[in-house]
């Protein structure tokens, strides 16, 4: 990782970069989802990390304090949602820093961090990732749109279609 490498929380001088750099690629993230985030933020309730690269945009995670996966709701375990760095930029670290940061914060408030991931291969780095970064399964097999995937049900294999993971940290 270059020293060139910041991480802030989201601005809303941020939002038309990120959306246009997601647009760039395709991706449905438009501005309002980040105004979103940005009042979510003020409000308490979700932490975003920018991170740029040379001044540019690079990539972001989010907090969410209160998740919407029922058992991490259940028991307090903030989660890791929506982790996205530039294809172009990944595997320089700033993954590993948002990840950092993110931990960090969480320990101030939670034992726990809970994080899910997709199980199609677009996911693939991150499953390794956070595989690598010590976080477990959380033993309730897969989700679909935060709920439980019975034996033989038929599912759609979709960004909600998650594993869930945790990761035991020492509190700050």
């Amino acid at each position: 990782m270059t020293a060139s490498l910041q991480l802030a929380p989201l601005q809303a001088a941020d939002i038309a970069e990120i959306a246009a750099a997601f647009a760039s690629l395709g991706w449905n993230k438009p501005a309002s989802q980040y105004e979103r985030y940005l009042h979510e933020q003020a409000q308490g309730e979700r932490a975003v990390i920018v991170a740029r690269l040379a001044g540019a945009f690079a990539g972001y995670l989010t907090i969410i304090w209160a998740s919407t996966y029922p058992p991490f709701r259940a028991a307090g375990i903030p989660e890791i949602v929506d982790f996205n760095v530039l294809p172009h930029l990944r595997r320089q670290g700033i993954g590993t820093a948002l990840m950092d940061a993110a931990e960090a914060q969480i320990a101030t408030r939670s034992v726990l961090i809970g994080i899910g991931v997709g199980l199609f291969a677009d996911y693939g780095a991150a499953q390794r990732l956070y595989m690598q970064r010590g976080y477990i399964p959380d033993g309730r097999g897969i989700s679909w749109q935060d709920q439980p995937v019975a034996p033989m049900a038929p599912v759609v294999a979709d960004d909600s279609l998650v594993l869930y993971f945790t990761k035991a940290v020492s509190r700050g």
